[in-house]
């Protein structure tokens, strides 16, 4: 690729009163609209401060302005531009919007975290947004930090974090976060919660789950749900949490002296080979020749704790590693292992249990997508604010992925930069005509076009009709 023109002869001038940089987010708040944010917000918020007037149309604002990309409360700016108020009223300033989030109280963000977790419920009404929901689900649970820099924001604290693999103490704020998926359906968020940084993973968690699974059951999830998460929540209360609310549970268990005792029973010729990086499938033996076995044995979890006490399966992985000690081509006659241990009481066979567990990684994929958008920075001195910004930042994510969803196959399953490039960031002129009418002349040749009027028709068209 070249420039065609001399630099001599081009020009540029900011004079276009009707061009708009983001026509993706007409459908985008209108699928909003259609699933009811103002009026959930208008109904579950309520902010006494007198600049908590408005709250629908600033709360959608701040969505609006994260659907475009917008990293910080200066970057909401990116709303007013030239024909953005011919396409939207009531459209408010960064600092309006600033001064807004930092009115909220700690009750004021738990009303916005039931606002957003009712919302989760009506995209399934308008959108195939989670396939598969009504037979098998996934409620993934991880905590991330958001580091922060200086003293100025509220809860910063040193906490642990990984970093290149390696564990390091890292000043910032904790992240709690839920996402639903299904085996067909990308993830979407099911709960959020902002923690100070010294919090550990499981602080907190055994509540949070609850609230989850009530939101997972309410999105349509009623089938078999299965709760996955890292070594952090594996512990008695956050278990049993699981168990009463009628959801399964696989964790990943830490390595102490019971769990290592338990592995050391299991038969030899109980393991397995299973399909892992570097298998070879064997035809004529019709089965995986690879470095990783896994293998199940019974296990009750939690015997000092009394009632507290669970029984269930641990399934278990283990990876060849060379033995430093075996010289001459030894090492298969003498292997090494490392074992990774899952408590779970799955429903589903020793192969597919394992399998699912480890797709719990998909949860990362969430936490990369939120980090490359709202979350690159905490945007505010007040924890508050900052958790009423997490919850918003959740809101979008999920209405992004309900557009994603009505655009097509393809987008159904993008990362969020991606949706944003194909589908937000379209420039488009706009044209007034006949009685009221608007028109978006949007470029000709965009390469994403029949994907962008797909979830534009889908959002014009009439709603379907509820079922009783």
């Amino acid at each position: 690729m070249r420039l065609f023109h001399a630099s001599a002869k081009t020009h540029a001038i900011f004079d276009e009163e009707r061009v708009i940089a983001y026509a993706g987010l007409e459908p985008v708040m209108r699928l909003a609209e259609r699933c009811g944010l103002t009026a959930l917000t208008s109904e579950y918020v309520t902010i006494a401060d007198r600049l908590g007037v408005n709250t629908p149309l600033k709360l959608a604002s701040i969505v609006a302005g994260m659907a475009c990309g917008a990293d910080s409360i200066d970057e909401l700016d990116v709303l007013r531009h030239d024909g953005m108020d011919k396409l939207f009223d009531e459209i408010r300033a960064p600092s309006t919007l600033g001064s807004f989030l930092r009115t909220f109280t700690w009750g004021n963000v738990r009303q916005l975290e039931k606002a957003g977790r009712t919302l989760l419920t009506r995209p399934a009404v308008h959108t195939p947004l989670l396939p598969g929901k009504e037979v098998l689900a996934f409620l993934d649970v991880d905590s991330m930090r958001r580091r922060t820099y200086g003293y100025a924001k509220q809860g910063s604290a040193f906490g642990h974090t990984k970093i290149g693999g390696k564990t390091v103490l890292v000043r910032g704020l904790n992240v709690l976060l839920t996402t639903l998926s299904t085996p067909l359906a990308a993830p979407v968020v099911c709960g959020t919660r902002l923690r100070g940084g010294s919090a550990n993973s499981a602080r907190g968690a055994a509540s949070f789950l609850a609230e989850s699974i009530g939101a997972a059951r309410a999105a349509g999830a009623s089938g078999t749900l299965i709760t996955r998460g890292d070594s952090a929540f594996y512990n008695a209360k956050t278990l049993n949490t699981c168990r009463r609310a009628d959801a399964r549970f696989s964790v990943t268990a830490r390595m102490d002296p019971k769990i290592k005792a338990a592995i050391a029973v299991i038969d030899e010729a109980a393991w397995a080979a299973i399909k892992y990086p570097k298998a070879v499938f064997d035809d004529q033996a019709d089965r995986w020749v690879s470095d990783a076995e896994i293998a199940e044995v019974g296990y009750t979890a939690f015997t000092s704790q009394g009632k507290q006490a669970i029984t269930a399966r641990l399934i278990v992985r283990r990876v060849k590693r060379l033995n430093p000690k075996t010289t001459g081509g030894q090492e298969e006659i003498f292997p090494l292992y490392r074992y990774h241990a899952i408590f779970t009481d799955s429903p589903f066979g020793l192969i597919q249990a394992e399998e699912q567990h480890r797709d719990h990684a998909i949860i990362e994929q969430v936490n990369a997508d939120l980090i490359d958008g709202p979350l690159k920075h905490m945007p505010s001195g007040s924890f508050n604010a900052g958790a009423a910004w997490l919850t918003c930042a959740a809101i979008t994510h999920n209405l992004l992925r309900a557009t994603g969803c009505l655009a097509g196959a393809f987008h159904a399953r993008a990362r969020g930069a991606t949706l944003r490039r194909h589908l937000i960031c379209v420039p488009a002129r706009l044209a007034r005509h006949g009685r009221g009418h608007l028109t978006l002349h949007l470029p000709q040749q965009w390469r994403w076009r029949r994907a962008w009027m797909n979830a534009f028709d889908a959002v014009h068209h009439p709603p379907p009709a509820r079922v009783a």
